[in-house]
């Protein structure tokens, strides 16, 4: 986001919350909930006054409260700063199907400063939604509210502009990832709660990335693919499909079986598809199938005499714990394993900087 003293666009406040620029647009025709200084009216500039009550509102819509009453609210904080934030209790039946309030919300930028967001993101703890975030970039913070309030079009817009900033390694490591964990984190201690917002989240992530697949450069080599699966059992697959995406990124072949592909399947496409690598992807020990790792490493395949078998990634981190077999690697991370299939088509790291020089390591704990 390119900020001025003035304050932040409308677009870049909006990316900030995690709302469609139309939402923020909406809420003060209909609320009066626009930014104090309105200056010509065309280019309106957002202060830090201004993001502060916006995400106020956020945090009451996000709670249950009623956009109109969420609005005065906010417009009252924006009034008197020092207030004590608005309480969210919701009625008995919205309690029971809205999500739930963070305990509190990032602190937001002192008044006597500008709002600034850098260049590249600053990782910091930061709020989203009720979301246990942690440690991480900024941009999380909008995907999570975005999550939290289902909205798809912001969803949407956002996972498209981190795609297009920072490039596929980061976009998972940095911000796809660590959303996913903390809407993981948040259903499993709040009683099966926030599982629609999991799903509508995975989707749009899912949708994202097959996109970005799609899009690559066409595949002209016959070159034998690489072999993408799920073990028997194990149901996560948007670490692969990141991983997909990043070889088509790079016009490697690739074959994409899913999740939990039974043994027998797997083998069979191993010996049909000759592929140059195998990847096996694990999220937990009691999935990981050591065994079956050992099988696909020593399937051999080919003309008689020059007979070989492919290289299996151990991808995941149901793999950790055992030291890897003859014939498997147990990659860190998503920039890893495709640094590892790259070389197996006489890549390197050329392929690295086209796909945008990015930072970062993803895949043990996708």
């Amino acid at each position: 986001m390119h900020d001025t003293d003035h304050g932040i666009t409308t677009g870049a406040l909006a990316r900030r919350l995690g709302v469609s620029p139309t939402t923020v647009r909406s809420w003060d025709r209909r609320y009066g909930i626009g930014p104090a200084d309105r200056g010509d009216g065309r280019h309106r500039r957002w202060s830090p006054a201004d993001v502060a009550m916006l995400e106020e509102m956020c945090r009451l819509t996000a709670s249950g409260v009623p956009p109109a009453e969420a609005a005065r609210a906010a417009r009252r904080k924006r009034s008197s700063p020092d207030a004590p934030a608005v309480s969210v209790a919701a009625p008995a039946r919205a309690a029971a199907t809205a999500p739930v309030a963070p305990v509190e919300e990032a602190a937001s930028e002192p008044a006597s400063e500008p709002v600034s967001e850098p260049a590249s993101p600053s990782r910091r703890p930061v709020a989203g939604g009720g979301l246990p975030l942690g440690d991480v970039r900024q941009e999380c913070q909008g995907l999570a509210r975005a999550a939290v309030r289902l909205d798809a079009p912001a969803l949407e817009e956002l996972l498209r502009a981190a795609l297009a900033e920072y490039g596929l390694v980061t976009s998972w490591e940095e911000i796809m990832a660590p959303t996913l964990h903390a809407v993981g984190r948040k259903w499993a201690s709040s009683d099966d709660r926030y599982v629609e917002v999991e799903h509508l989240l995975s989707w749009h992530i899912s949708t994202t990335l097959r996109r970005a697949a799609v899009s690559g450069p066409a595949v002209t080599s016959q070159a034998p693919p690489a072999v993408l699966a799920c073990v028997p059992s194990e149901q996560h697959t948007l670490p692969l499909e990141a991983l997909a995406a990043g070889l088509a990124e790079r016009g490697l072949p690739t074959r994409m079986f899913g999740a939990a592909v039974p043994a027998e399947a797997l083998d069979a496409a191993v010996r049909r598809s000759g592929p140059a690598a195998v990847v096996l992807w694990s999220q937990s020990r009691s999935t990981a199938n050591h065994a079956l790792a050992r099988h696909v490493a020593r399937t051999a395949f080919g003309m008689q005499g020059a007979r070989t078998s492919p290289l299996v990634l151990l991808a995941g981190p149901g793999w950790l714990g055992r030291t890897p077999a003859p014939g498997t690697v147990r990659p860190t991370g998503l920039r890893e394993a495709l640094a590892v299939i790259s070389r197996l088509y006489g890549e390197d790291e050329g392929v690295e900087e086209r796909a945008g020089q990015e930072e970062g390591v993803v895949g043990a704990g996708g």
